[in-house]
């Protein structure tokens, strides 16, 4: 890792997860840890570029046919990938057929940019995740052994207790609050060797009451009918919150944007 780093581009590839949900502007869109991470590294950068190709419900699959070309033909400085969470929630998965699809992502990615990024996702402490957690945790050996392999570095969001609680995570429980997001983007700004803004990152934040029976069926009910049942109901037709929808930043053009990182309130993920 190169310390005090002056990058000038940055391509994300992904799902909705570097899309930017469920950390929501005034305005409808998402702006989340990419575009916070763009944000700051344009702050140290004059004429910095930017482009964010991540489209929601994005498989592995999906994610190298219409994602990679386009990313290796910018050649920028820096390339995130975060893909193959999607499919480990999939009733049925081949892990086998999502290890060659990543490492083929990486094998062609590796050599298209000055750094690769790649990331163990946070996973939210909760019963529904212990049902996939041993596909995870075999998604993030095959992430540790391809970066070791093309010198590529890992972000450890897995690790991170602050994105274990369940106060990181909006209300569908698929995806980060603002301030998760935020966090990402701590961690992601200092794994590329910049100076630490939040050296806590990972630190959780003070306990609060826990919610009251009443409160957490009601949470639990209005959960279950307004994501659960869609969720499911689009795995078992085969269709992708992201069908038909475009890339997030689809050119690598200069980054014109905000670096706010105060709190934003969260919206509904999809």
């Amino acid at each position: 890792m190169q310390m005090n780093a002056s990058y000038t581009s940055l391509v994300a590839v992904g799902d909705s997860f570097t899309e930017g949900m469920s950390d929501l502007l005034p305005d409808g869109s998402y702006r989340g840890w990419a575009d916070l991470l763009a944000g700051r590294m344009a702050a140290r950068s004059p004429g910095f570029r930017y482009a964010n190709l991540a489209v929601r419900g994005k498989l592995i699959g999906q994610i190298v046919d219409e994602q990679v070309d386009v990313a290796v033909a910018m050649r920028p400085d820096v390339i995130t990938l975060v893909g193959g969470l999607n499919d480990t929630l999939r009733p049925k998965v081949d892990m086998g057929r999502v290890r060659g699809l990543l490492e083929e992502a990486v094998e062609r990615l590796a050599p298209a940019c000055e750094q690769l990024v790649l990331m163990r996702s946070p996973g939210r402490n909760g019963p529904v995740l212990e049902r996939f957690r041993p596909r995870m945790e075999e998604l993030f050996t095959v992430v540790d052994d391809l970066a070791g392999r093309h010198g590529a570095l890992v972000v450890d969001l897995y690790g991170a207790p602050s994105l274990a609680d369940p106060r990181s995570w909006d209300v569908d429980r698929l995806h980060l609050t603002a301030d998760g997001h935020r966090r990402v983007a701590e961690a992601v700004w200092q794994t590329l060797g910049y100076e630490a803004e939040d050296p806590q990152w990972h630190v959780p934040s003070p306990p609060s009451p826990p919610p009251g029976w009443v409160s957490r069926r009601t949470a639990d009910a209005r959960f279950a009918r307004q994501h659960l049942l869609p969720w499911i109901g689009r795995r078992l037709t085969g269709r992708s919150s992201g069908d038909g929808r475009p890339a997030k930043r689809p050119e690598l053009l200069p980054y014109e944007g905000s670096v706010h990182e105060g709190p934003v309130t969260g919206g509904h993920g999809v």
